[in-house]
């Protein structure tokens, strides 16, 4: 019998997340790349890489940000999940997570560094579970989340999906 939204955040220790759902790290690599190394977007050293559970449950989503690096989703458990792309180039792409490949679902994509995104469940009664692989490894110093206001100025072709995915 499939588990519950509850009883994944509870047998994964899962906490809120600021961009809206519930998450933990599950990995960080012990070693890291000195910031010598490092693109100048990086302000200090990062670890290899670094993984995180993330859970998306009904009427809940991801606000739009975005990070430093490219960041790998990978599907686990629940209903699909919509990953919304605003590239810097201001092109839209929607990633659908899941596992039924016939309706163009993917087990795993990418967000390339740099891009806008989001998520949200595919259905409104759902939750969506997955993981996020980031290499560099993340750091929240990597994290940028604007308000919706600054995001339509740069976007105003993306009206409706900033409003769906900023609070």
């Amino acid at each position: 019998m499939p588990l519950s939204q509850e009883q994944w955040i509870e047998a994964l220790s899962l906490a809120p997340h600021p961009e809206g759902g519930w998450f933990r790290e599950a990995y960080r690599a012990s070693e890291s790349i000195p910031r010598d190394a490092l693109p100048e977007r990086f302000t200090g050293e990062r670890s290899f890489s670094t993984s995180i559970y993330y859970l998306l449950g009904p009427g809940d989503f991801s606000a739009l940000h975005r990070i430093r690096q490219d960041e790998l989703w990978h599907f686990y458990d629940g209903s699909p999940l919509l990953v919304e792309v605003i590239h810097p180039d201001g092109r839209a792409e929607q990633l659908k997570m899941g596992r039924d490949l016939s309706a163009g679902q993917t087990p795993m994509g990418v967000v390339p560094a740099g891009s806008w995104f989001g998520a949200h469940v595919a259905t409104e009664d759902g939750y969506s579970l997955v993981g996020c692989t980031v290499a560099p490894g993340f750091d929240f110093e990597d994290f940028e989340m604007p308000s919706r206001a600054e995001l339509l100025e740069q976007f105003p072709s993306h009206r409706k999906l900033i409003e769906r995915l900023t609070r």
